[in-house]
């Protein structure tokens, strides 16, 4: 297919393009991974692609085979992409479980619903940890950290607050982002691929001004989907979202894991 062959000519092509990196800032293997990984998040390559045989990796990336082989055979030992002898690598079809176990794309779930999407940036800021924060990002207490809040909206109804510590020495750059062209989460997958995410989901009280930000009654509860992610082990964001009462987190899937059709 025409966007399966797009995303081999710009992964076999990288290489070439890409700056130069400090020496041993990452693995050469690891760069092939973060790279095919970052590909399969942001949806450049998708289920059943095929990548570049080994040969070509080789070829196209300067690497020795050794490296290359590396790469494709730890992406295959974390479920990301299918390795068949003698015919070659293919990306693994996902199974996701639940909205509540994956990173939804809030903007394009509201457009597909028909309806209008627009996002409110209120805060975006570089900010000392606070020591729930460092604990949760893994950093000492009043290191340097990101902030954002903004509040997602569907027809003029807010439906999301959200609440974002990202760890700097992995999105260096988030601060200096336009991100009323895109979310901060549809960012960080893009830019930052992880490979560990952990949700939770508790009711609570709102504040008074988180409860006016959601068009919401303070003395009513809300929904707090609280998610971290990581990368290699190392914490990337720490996201509190806050959704009014009357929203609705979940989804119906089939008993192998796929999602039932609407």
């Amino acid at each position: 297919m025409a966007r399966a062959a797009v995303a081999l000519k710009s992964l076999v092509s990288h290489r070439r393009h890409a700056p130069a990196r400090k020496a041993g800032a990452v693995a050469l293997y690891q760069q092939i991974k973060d790279l095919v990984s970052r590909q399969i998040q942001d949806g450049t390559l998708g289920p059943g692609d095929r990548l570049p045989s080994e040969h070509e990796l080789v070829a196209r990336f300067g690497m020795s085979r050794m490296t290359v082989n590396r790469a494709l055979r730890e992406l295959a030992e974390q479920g990301r992409i299918v390795r068949i002898a003698g015919v070659g690598s293919f990306v693994s079809e996902q199974k996701p479980h639940s909205t509540l176990l994956r990173i939804a794309n809030l903007a394009s779930e509201i457009r597909q619903r028909g309806h209008d999407y627009h996002c409110e940036m209120i805060t975006l800021e570089r900010v000392a940890a606070p020591l729930e924060v460092a604990a949760a990002l893994e950093l000492r207490t009043g290191e340097s950290v990101y902030h954002s809040v903004c509040v997602h909206y569907e027809d003029r109804v807010a439906v999301q607050l959200e609440d974002r510590y990202v760890n700097p020495r992995l999105a260096p750059d988030f601060v200096q982002q336009d991100f009323s062209q895109q979310q901060p989460s549809e960012y960080l997958v893009r830019n930052v691929p992880f490979d560990e995410i952990e949700h939770v989901v508790d009711a609570v009280l709102p504040t008074p001004e988180q409860a006016l930000r959601l068009q919401m009654d303070p003395d009513q509860p809300c929904l707090l989907l609280t998610r971290r992610t990581w990368t290699r082990g190392v914490p990337v964001t720490l996201v509190r979202c806050f959704h009014p009462s009357r929203y609705r987190l979940g989804s119906r899937y089939r008993a192998d894991g796929t999602p039932s059709s609407p």
